[in-house]
C-alpha cells in the first residue's frame, strides 16, 4: 500500500492539464496492455476538467469503458445527473460508441439499480470476484467524502457488495449509486483532483491529519496500486510535507 503521490500545479487550468495527461497516458498503457481502458469518472469539479481537456486529445475512444464511481438516482434529464454531463461533454464530442459509457438505470429502484450496475460492471469483468479498474477518478466535498461514502455512515464498513445504494445521503439528492472500499481499493490507480483554498483544511485533514477514524477520501488507498492527487496551490496550501 503505497504512501499517496501528490503533484501541485500552479492553477486549477494547470491541475486539468496534467490530470488530462495523465488519463490519456494512463489509456494508452493499458489499450497497449490488454486492448480495453476500463475509467470510473466523478461529478463536480472533474466533470469540467476531462470534458474540457479530454476531447482534443488522441487515443483509441473505441477502447474505453466508462463507469461511474457513483450516481445519483434521477432520471438523465435531470440536471443532477452526472452520466448526462459525460455523455453531451465527451463521449458525443469525441464520437465514442454509446454503449461504450454505462450509466445506471434510473427507472429502478434504488436497490434494484444498485444490483444492475454490479451485473453491469461484471460484465466487462467477467471471472473476477472483485473488479479491478485501470483508473478510478475521484472527487472529495468538503467534508471529506468521496464517491457517495459519507463520514460516519455505515456504507464505510461494507466489505461485500462492490456496489450499493445509498438513500439517506446527508448530501442532496438522498438517493444514490455507489462503489464501495472493496472495489475502490482494487484499482490499478485511484486520482483525485482538488482544487481552491476553500479545500486547504480538509485536504491537510486527509493527506496529513492523525484523525482516529479516517475521513472517508483518507480511506482510498489501493492495496496493490497507487493513489495520486492533482491540488492547485491553494489546495494544497496547508499541507506542511510538500
Amino acid at each position: 500500500m503505497a504512501a499517496p503521490i501528490i503533484r501541485v500545479g500552479n492553477t486549477d487550468k494547470e491541475v486539468s492539464k496534467d490530470l488530462c495527461q495523465f488519463v490519456i497516458d494512463k489509456a494508452t498503457s493499458s489499450i497497449q496492455e490488454r486492448g480495453t481502458f476500463t475509467v470510473g469518472v466523478s461529478g463536480g469539479s472533474l466533470v469540467k476538467y476531462l470534458c474540457n481537456g479530454l476531447p482534443s486529445s488522441t487515443t483509441d475512444w473505441t477502447k474505453w469503458r466508462i463507469f461511474f464511481c457513483d450516481e445519483r438516482h434521477v432520471p438523465y434529464d435531470n440536471s443532477e445527473c452526472t452520466y448526462t454531463l459525460y455523455k453531451t461533454g465527451l463521449v458525443d464530442k469525441v464520437g465514442m460508441p454509446p454503449e461504450n459509457i454505462f450509466p445506471i438505470n434510473p427507472d429502478l429502484s434504488v436497490e434494484d439499480a444498485a444490483d444492475d450496475y454490479e451485473k453491469k460492471i461484471r460484465l466487462v469483468f467477467p471471472e473476477t470476484d472483485i473488479p479491478r479498474f485501470d483508473l478510478l477518478l475521484l472527487g472529495m466535498g468538503p467534508d471529506g467524502h468521496t464517491c457517495s461514502l459519507f463520514p460516519g455512515h455505515q456504507l464505510l464498513e461494507e466489505k461485500t457488495r462492490i456496489i450499493a445504494p445509498i438513500s439517506d445521503s446527508p448530501k442532496p439528492p438522498p438517493a444514490r449509486v455507489t462503489m464501495t472500499y472493496p472495489i475502490i481499493n482494487n484499482c490499478s490507480c485511484a486520482v483525485f483532483a482538488s482544487c481552491g483554498e476553500g479545500k486547504g483544511d480538509i485536504v491537510q485533514r486527509v493527506l496529513e491529519g492523525k484523525e482516529e477514524v479516517l475521513l472517508p477520501a483518507a480511506r482510498v488507498r489501493p492495496t496493490n496500486g497507487d493513489v495520486i492527487w492533482y491540488l492547485d496551490k491553494g489546495a494544497a496550501s496547508k499541507l506542511k510535507n510538500i
